[in-house]
């Protein structure tokens, strides 16, 4: 017994760390199990299902507010079989419940509420709840004591409501317009981010605002193809205001999860490796068509973050860290003036407040989120080289604070992000170390990721995996080893991209229809089986699998798998002829099928200097449309009077091989 001498509820023998946030909560709490729905059917109680994650500020407020409460405890467990379920280890259950909420209420969040049957179908959904009505909003506490009147004495009705709701959402889901993508789809996809982007400090629409990194990524493939400037400008300028802004952590760098307000000045505080791993990776990609070191610059420090404060002994990267630290939102991030003052040299405190904003008054409950918001910045990497000094007195100090909690269980899919990311950003920029600790998750992965049964799991955590690997845990996890192959030209892993896409198709495919499943077919099945196709805080799972069929299909002259990436736009055509904006990552995908690319086989040792030297070239340039493979002396008998060999093909015709590096360079230029 800990936590103050509490008992602990069930919840204590879970290693998620959202589940044993809760473990001494007085609510008699059920992870997600077949136990819970049998209990409430067999005595005769509605479910109450609540779902957040362990670095989420609301939910924290909410426990805080309601599951510590003795009064709410009471009626959870008199009148209800309460349920808990880390939506990062449970996606799938996470995605059809939030979906019902947003269809009912118009808006989603976390954590979510829901009250449902012992069948699983609910009859409400909501968000964040306060303990008690106030202003109009519904409170907790009645909301419990409606539900077990109704319950009590409505069962009939409450029941059918469930049912209706559950039909209602099923149909909706399903309903995907099978057509081909119109035209002008890209063109119509650039103007909607045209119209709404912010001139002033960057990115799209109002307040709050995300990174989605993947629309920047659809940009830079508009402005590769279609040589558009403008287009170029709205990455650049995006990514440039979001630097300055308090999103990034100027002083021990990592991307927060979105913005309060247009500036990028307040974020939330958490840190999500998913947006590190997409926002580091885009900013490779504009360094490679730029040649701007600040780009790479960004990327660096964000790969410094993650391995000083996210990698694991074993080489996997943990999940997050919170935005609050003893119980106060951002407090580990923000300094006082005077606290500056005390630690500084008057010229360095002088320099720091004078560039980043710091003031007497503050920008944030009267302390201070450094920032360069609206400052005349001639050269970002002289101001970094001033004050790379401050900056290490400054870490230093911040980490003596307290600091905010890490979720560190290990994720497939948002690990095989931080794969790609560090992958590409390690050939990108010629650095070897970010490329070995690519490998060295990957190899952490395949070592240790896989059922007895050879099956990939979901998440790890102090030496154990659960659930059941889920389409983006294949997908991004694919994306990661294609990207590690193109930065090692190692085999293995194409090898095993391919086989994890095989096994992808076996358990996810739709044979009917087209599409991958968001859970597989040896799953648990739930009310609703979804194909998840929208684009947002991350790109979807069925949007990755496009391109890692796409780029599979040409690493291996696979046709089988270019047509099944054919069936899935045809699938989707409608949805994103309809909302291009929110199924970008398709657009992406869609531009490296149908547009102009190239796929390159070098024929070479990889020892050989002029091997090197082509893959180099290769290597400094943004080719987004390109695949390339390398082959040795047991791979092929292709070389050329025994010299190092390049074969390039564009838009199904292939030029002359070549040995001279010249005319390669021309060709990847043309």
């Amino acid at each position: 017994m800990t936590a103050n001498n509490r008992i602990p509820n069930r919840l204590i023998n879970e290693k998620s760390p959202y589940l044993l946030q809760h473990a001494y909560n007085p609510v008699n709490w059920y992870s997600w199990c077949d136990e819970a729905f049998d209990k409430a059917k067999a005595e005769d109680k509605p479910v109450f299902l609540s779902i957040g994650y362990s670095t989420c500020h609301w939910c924290h407020v909410m426990e805080k507010e309601s599951f510590e409460d003795g009064k709410v405890a009471e009626i959870l467990n008199k009148y209800f079989v309460s349920i808990k379920v880390d939506r990062e280890e449970r996606p799938d259950i996470d995605n059809i419940y939030m979906s019902i909420c947003q269809s009912l209420t118009g808006q989603g969040g976390w954590p979510l509420t829901i009250i449902m049957t012992y069948d699983k179908e609910p009859v409400y959904a909501g968000t964040y709840l306060p303990k008690i009505s106030n202003y109009g909003v519904l409170g907790l506490i009645d909301l419990l004591v409606s539900a077990e009147k109704i319950w009590k004495s409505r069962k009939k009705e409450f029941i059918e409501t469930g049912k209706e709701i559950a039909k209602s959402i099923n149909n909706n889901l399903i309903r995907y317009k099978n057509e081909k993508l119109q035209p002008n789809i890209l063109d119509k996809a650039y103007r909607f981010f045209n119209l709404n982007f912010d001139k002033t400090y960057g990115g799209f629409g109002i307040r709050p605002k995300f990174p989605t990194p993947h629309n920047l990524s659809f940009l830079l493939r508009y402005y590769k193809y279609f040589k558009d400037e403008n287009a170029l400008h709205m990455v650049e300028k995006t990514i440039e205001g979001m630097y300055r802004g308090g999103i990034f952590d100027h002083i021990g760098f990592g991307f927060s999860r979105y913005s309060t307000d247009e500036k990028w000045l307040v974020p939330h505080f958490e840190k999500m490796l998913y947006d590190n791993a997409l926002i580091s990776h885009v900013c490779a990609e504009i360094f490679l068509a730029t040649g701007k070191e600040f780009f790479k610059d960004i990327s660096e420090k964000i790969f410094a973050y993650i391995l000083r404060d996210m990698t694991s002994p074993e080489g996997g990267f943990y999940c997050a860290e919170d935005a609050d630290s003893e119980g106060e939102e951002g407090k580990f991030y923000v300094w006082d003036k005077k606290e500056v003052e005390n630690l500084l040299t008057q010229e360095e405190s002088k320099f720091f407040s004078d560039f980043y904003n710091i003031s007497e008054n503050g920008n944030f409950n009267g302390k201070n989120i450094p920032n360069l918001i609206d400052k005349d910045i001639k050269s970002f990497e002289e101001l970094d080289k001033n004050f790379e000094g401050i900056r290490k007195k400054l870490f230093s100090y911040r980490e003596k604070r307290v600091h905010p909690h890490k979720d560190d269980k290990i994720l497939t899919s948002w690990n095989g992000l931080m794969i790609g990311a560090m992958a590409f950003g390690g050939r990108a920029f010629g650095e070897k170390k970010y490329i070995a600790a690519a490998e060295k998750c990957a190899g952490f992965l395949l070592n240790n990721m896989f059922s007895d049964k050879g099956r990939l799991m979901e998440r790890y955590r102090e030496g154990s995996i659960d659930h059941l690997g889920f389409i983006d845990d294949y997908a991004f996890f694919i994306w990661g080893l294609i990207e590690l192959y193109e930065a090692t030209l190692n085999i293995k892993y194409l090898e095993n991209a391919i086989n994890l896409n095989n096994q992808m198709t076996e358990l996810f495919w739709d044979e009917k229809e087209g599409g991958f499943y968001l859970y597989g077919k040896d799953s648990e099945n739930l009310i609703i089986r979804p194909k998840e196709i929208y684009d947002g805080a991350m790109p979807s799972g069925n949007s990755v699998a496009l391109s890692d069929l796409i780029r599979l299909s040409k690493l291996t002259e696979n046709s089988d798998l270019y047509s099944k990436a054919s069936r899935l736009l045809d699938l989707f055509g409608g949805n994103i002829n309809s909302s291009p904006e929110s199924h970008i990552n398709f657009l992406s995908g869609y531009m490296f099928m149908k547009l102009k690319g190239s796929e390159i086989v070098i024929a070479g040792e990889p020892e050989n200097q002029n091997t090197i030297n082509m893959i180099n070239e290769i290597n400094r340039r943004f080719l987004p449309f390109t695949v390339f493979i390398l082959k040795d002396n047991k791979q092929t008998d292709a070389f050329v009077s025994y010299k190092t060999t390049a074969y390039v093909c564009k838009n199904f015709s292939c030029y002359e091989p070549t040995t001279d590096i010249k005319t390669f360079c021309r060709l990847l230029d043309e």
